[in-house]
């Protein structure tokens, strides 16, 4: 049999595990595959890690990964694939936004010859219109700004070929924007829509500010149009002050009617200041993230698992 390998990142999902797994395994069990279902706890705070364990008694089709502190959504997903040892892994949220109702799609595309099956939500029950309206528009954005095509309501739900898998371990940036690296792979791709339901239990995790930085992290990981922008804008500058400057000279030798302003020189100060500590602060965010990569750190540590060695998972790719 086929082994299909599902990845779960959990981040203090105590209420939503049990429930969670009892879904997988009512739609997994009847295909014709073996499945290992590998949880990526996040640095949980409640009872996750100890329902964790719980469960890998009950079943040994579950495999528990405990990083060492909370590193984020990304890296959690990145540590389930490095694990994976499916055929085709799947990864997927644990709090039944993603239903597992839609796995046998995903693997009867998969079987079609499909190297990549990626979901794509249509809306998302309760979710606030302004919420929707900033997903639109920043798709919108991004996609303009970017080379790499990004589909609007693309999720972290969807089927890899272990081919793809092994392709994506070779990427070990630090600031991760999977949606856009799986796209910008290639491969052969397929989309299916859904519909996300309102999670089982609990809260979202994803407090604004993780929304903002992920949100961040997608526009300067695919795209140097910031960086040009600010050169759009330097140039604008340039143009605006050769203007200033000419206006006070026919002030001066033909109207003769040059006054010392105040006003207009704070004005211009503050204006041309303002553009240099935006372009500044462009180019420090890029910098910034050069400064994480050539540190060569890992990109996550495990306090409890089976850890692969880095150089394993070069190698294996």
């Amino acid at each position: 049999m086929k082994i299909i390998s599902i990845v779960v990142p959990v981040f203090n999902e105590e209420d939503n595990i049990q429930h969670f797994y009892e879904s997988i395994c009512q739609n997994m069990e009847p295909l014709p595959y073996e499945f290992e279902l590998i949880f990526v706890d996040d640095g949980s705070k409640d009872r996750s890690r100890e329902i964790l364990r719980e469960l890998e008694k009950k079943d040994s089709r579950i495999q528990s990964i405990f990083l060492a502190k909370n590193y984020g959504h990304q890296l959690a997903l990145t540590c389930g694939l490095d694990h994976a040892e499916g055929d085709a892994v799947i990864t997927m949220d644990g709090d039944m936004q993603h239903p597992p109702e839609l796995l046998p799609v995903l693997l009867e595309q998969w079987e079609n010859g499909y190297e990549v099956v990626q979901t794509i939500r249509k809306t998302t029950e309760g979710v606030s219109a302004m919420k929707k309206l900033t997903s639109y528009y920043y798709y919108k954005v991004l996609n303009k700004l970017s080379d790499v095509h990004i589909q609007e309501g693309g999720s972290d739900f969807r089927l890899m070929d272990r081919v793809v898998v092994k392709a994506f371990r070779r990427y070990r940036e630090h600031a991760r924007f999977i949606r856009g690296m799986i796209g910008d792979m290639g491969f052969k791709q397929t989309r299916i829509e859904f519909v996300a339901s309102k999670r089982f239990a609990g809260v979202s995790k994803f407090s604004p500010k993780k929304m903002l930085n992920f949100a961040i992290d997608g526009v300067l990981a695919y795209s140097i149009m910031p960086l040009r922008l600010g050169l759009y804008i330097g140039f604008l500058c340039a143009v605006v002050s050769i203007l200033i400057i000419c206006h006070v000279l026919v002030s001066k030798f033909i109207f003769d009617d040059a006054v010392a302003g105040w006003t207009t020189t704070m004005a211009c100060i503050l204006f041309f200041g303002g553009m240099q500590m935006m372009v500044l602060g462009i180019i420090g965010e890029y910098l910034g993230r050069v400064f994480e990569e050539v540190k060569k750190r890992p990109l996550y540590l495990i306090a409890r698992g089976k850890p692969k060695e880095e150089m394993d998972i070069e190698s294996e790719a």
